[in-house]
């Protein structure tokens, strides 16, 4: 299990994260997700113990990951933004050293330096020099590099840059092997269908700030039925948005301005029906009264346009 406390990062007057908080049991498939800046790559850097925390901590079964990092280390793979690959190396002897890194064995080197050259589909670059291969057999190179030795944790960040369609598919396949495997993933993507695709869990981060968390099953009804509804109307009233933000079945209610709001409502074609009635009887001049499906993209954006 991974547990989060009060997790802050200053770099100097700037803070990267604010006071987070959350748990990630062991087996979860957990999507980081959030805007440019908003926090997720640094809160990676310090989970995996490249990073102090300016104040917080970090607990990966029960063990601080500080004051145990080498032992931790062994049981995390890690794939940062920007892999720091030994470009001057032969992509096997790379990985050789990588296994020698985390103190495998010899015997147990080979058998996983094999497993994951099949696994990235590069058995046929293993000879050569990392500098020499396109973006896309490097980011592979990387990818193995955080499976090697079959981590407890995986913790990807963009693992599919520079991918073409092909090998972003087959990337989305390894992702939901770590479920066979009851590996704990923990992935940050800008490529929500990505999310929905392969992760169980999503933590949105914004300016720093958690602002969403929870399982997809519990967003699925939403995502999958549910409606967001946009009304304008000529003239304001309180009593109306009072009287539908208390109308079953209603589930969010977001105020855009004083003549225009959005709600979120199952999909239901008779509850649309009882809230148009009720915007036109209300006598304030409808403008507009459109439907369309909540996505995760929606739910992301409306998240992450607050301020943190």
């Amino acid at each position: 299990m991974i547990e989060v406390k009060d997790l802050t990062k200053h770099y100097g007057s700037n803070v990267a994260i604010k006071g987070l908080n959350f748990k990630i049991e062991a087996g979860d498939t957990v999507g980081l997700l959030g805007p440019n800046g908003a926090g997720k790559s640094t809160a990676m850097r310090i989970i995996t113990g490249f990073m102090a925390p300016t104040s917080g901590a970090v607990f990966i079964d029960g063990k601080d990951i500080f004051e145990k990092s080498l032992q931790i280390k062994k049981k995390i793979g890690y794939l940062p933004e920007n892999p720091p690959l030994y470009t001057d190396m032969r992509v096997k002897d790379y990985l050789l050293y990588l296994c020698d890194l985390k103190d495998v064995s010899k015997k147990d080197s080979d058998r996983s330096v094999a497993d994951v050259l099949e696994k990235l589909n590069i058995a046929d670059v293993k000879h050569r020099l990392i500098h020499n291969l396109s973006k896309g057999y490097k980011q592979r190179v990387a990818i193995a590099g955080a499976l090697i030795s079959d981590p407890e944790i995986l913790i990807l960040d963009e693992p599919t840059i520079g991918l073409d369609p092909n090998q972003i598919r087959d990337i989305r396949t390894l992702i939901k092997s770590t479920k066979k495997n009851h590996q704990t993933l923990i992935l940050s993507t800008h490529i929500l269908p990505e999310v929905q695709e392969t992760c169980d869990k999503i933590i949105i981060i914004n300016k720093g700030n958690i602002v969403l968390t929870g399982k997809l099953d519990d967003l699925s009804g939403m995502m999958s039925g549910g409606r967001g509804i946009r009304i304008k109307t000529n003239r304001a009233s309180d009593e109306l948005k009072d009287k539908l933000t208390k109308t079953p079945g209603v589930t969010n209610f977001r105020k855009i301005s004083d003549t225009e709001f959005s709600l979120d409502i199952a999909q239901d074609d008779a509850l649309q029906e009882k809230l148009a009635k009720e915007v036109v009887g209300a006598g304030v001049g409808l403008l507009e009264f459109s439907s369309s499906k909540v996505s995760l993209e929606d739910i992301f954006r409306e998240h992450t346009k607050k301020e943190g």
